[in-house]
């Protein structure tokens, strides 16, 4: 079902689990990232049984976030295209045979680094499917008003399982051995396929205007390349994750040689980082009161910076743990926010395809970031190497400070202004491709008005689905200014119909304000023949 935005209901941060289907897939999606990072901690802990060499020790953390850096947009496309309740429950699947297969080779004793790391790979898989489709699914469970304490929410839930996920799986590692650590996580994900079996999505609407895989690839790529705001986004996103992933990255080290601690140690230092985002997400919303988005990610990234300078130099473990309540406080922080932004500044039929972008922006920081500070630590040591990214967090935070992200107040919902064009018959909907022509008459005084206004426009245009646009003069009628804009095909150009926003038609009002005639600017459309 999909929640009215006008329904009336308490507001607030946990107002979202008011709605029964975003409770139950909130709470199974808790249990199931509590397998997941039990399952992730015997695998960083096995690593460093197999071999204590930083980079291999990092290589299990590039394994998990390298496929959703290369497949998030691709899986984007399918979150936009396909059912995603049932691409869901498809992932569950895979994610709990690679965590079978985990439990088998370790039971029997077969495993070796090479192998870890590939099932640490296809498990990244599952993730690079994940990621997109369950972000995408919040606005269905959610009112309009409600989608950023959704996407807390989200986080906090992840966070309470980092917060019991890693302590458990440090208790069961340590006591019965990454086996039966693995089987417990096979076990959760029945939980999550029984709760995505419950939720009764609506069936999804089939029309001669439905994408094919390709095409929706290439409006995806499009809109990314042409939204200003969410380039912000990533940019930003990019520069943080580059630098915090250190911490993530040698953690394991750190806890086992420079803390001299157990499995169960570092299941309790990762447990104290979950807690530690457990606070920060409950504290977000009186801390959004205070600060705005670019003063919570810079106060993010001061915060995880002094975090692992203090780590690199420190012994002692009840620092590290009260550390690791900062560090995952400031986490929650930068990553909510961050993720809220990117929701905030797009419509809901790229949705998916957008957050795939941030999402492989995301990993694709961890990545590098993880396979650096691994390399850099072997060469210079684990402190040395945290002390790096620290200070490169540091000044990067204030370099970056000033390049704001952008304002999620704009009204994305599809305005359906534009009325219905004469074109050809729904059968040869693929002809292509077709020319745009929107005729204005503007006075030489409003010009340069004119002109500034209908170039903000041209950024809606690609976004929704030009390929290209320009504007041009009439040599002999230099009032008379028309705008061009091509797309691939007449039903492209009909999907464009569908996605200008709210947001998009006050932009056009704006434009069509300076035209002088007595009617609407003329709209002529020029199809190539077959």
């Amino acid at each position: 079902m999909t929640p009215s935005s006008s329904t009336k209901r308490p507001s607030g941060a946990f107002a979202p689990l008011a709605q029964p289907v975003f409770a139950v897939l909130w709470a199974a999606t808790v249990l199931g990232n509590t397998g997941s990072f039990m399952r992730d901690v015997a695998s960083a802990w096995l690593m460093t049984d197999l071999s204590g060499a930083p980079a291999a020790v990092a290589m299990v953390q590039a394994a998990a976030t390298l496929p959703i850096f290369l497949l998030a947009i691709p899986a984007g496309v399918l979150t936009d295209i396909l059912d995603r309740r049932k691409l869901l429950i498809f992932i569950q699947l895979l994610l709990a045979s690679v965590s079978l297969t985990l439990m088998i080779l370790t039971s029997t004793g077969q495993m070796s680094v090479i192998k870890l790391i590939a099932a640490t790979f296809v498990g990244g898989i599952g993730a690079a499917l994940m990621g997109p489709t369950w972000q995408a699914i919040v606005p269905e469970l959610v009112a309009k008003t409600d989608i950023k304490s959704a996407v807390a929410l989200n986080s906090l839930g992840i966070n309470i399982s980092r917060a019991i996920g890693p302590a458990l799986g440090g208790i069961l590692l340590a006591a019965f051995g990454a086996g039966l650590t693995y089987g417990v996580d096979v076990a959760t994900y029945g939980f999550v396929i029984a709760a995505l079996l419950w939720w009764k999505r609506p069936a999804m609407s089939h029309s001669h205007l439905s994408e094919s895989f390709g095409g929706a690839f290439r409006a995806g790529l499009r809109y990314v390349k042409s939204s200003r705001p969410l380039h912000r986004v990533l940019i930003r996103s990019f520069i943080f994750y580059l630098f915090a992933s250190a911490l993530w990255a040698l953690l394991p080290l750190v806890a086992r040689t420079q803390l001299m601690g157990d499995a169960g140690f570092y299941g309790l230092l990762l447990g104290a980082v979950g807690v530690g985002a457990i606070g920060g997400a409950i504290a977000l919303p009186r801390l959004r009161l205070l600060l705005n988005p670019d003063g919570l990610v810079l106060a993010a990234a001061l915060i995880s910076a002094a975090a692992m300078a203090v780590l690199s130099l420190t012994s002692l473990k009840a620092l590290a743990l009260g550390l690791g309540l900062l560090t995952g406080g400031a986490w929650i922080t930068a990553l909510t926010t961050l993720n809220s932004v990117a929701q905030g500044v797009l419509p809901n039929w790229v949705r998916g395809r957008a957050l795939a972008v941030y999402v492989m922006v995301f990993n694709g920081a961890m990545t590098l970031g993880s396979l650096s500070w691994g390399v850099l630590a072997t060469h210079v040591g684990i402190g040395s190497a945290l002390l790096v990214a620290a200070t490169g967090l540091i000044l990067t935070a204030f370099a970056f400070h000033h390049f704001k992200l952008p304002s999620t107040e704009a009204d994305l919902t599809p305005s359906v202004h534009w009325p219905e064009p004469a074109g050809p018959d729904y059968a040869d909907t693929h002809r292509g491709p077709v020319m745009i022509l929107i005729e204005y008459q503007i006075a030489e005084a409003d010009r340069s008005s004119f002109l500034a206004a209908i170039r903000r426009l041209s950024d809606e245009r690609r976004r929704d689905g030009a390929t290209a646009w320009g504007i041009t003069e009439d040599s002999h009628y230099p009032e008379a200014i028309v705008e061009w804009f091509l797309v691939d095909s007449w039903a492209e150009h009909l999907r464009q119909h569908q996605r200008v926003s709210k947001a998009d038609a006050d932009l056009q009002a704006e434009v069509h304000r300076f035209h002088q005639g007595t009617k609407a600017p003329k709209v002529r459309h020029l199809i190539n023949l077959p």
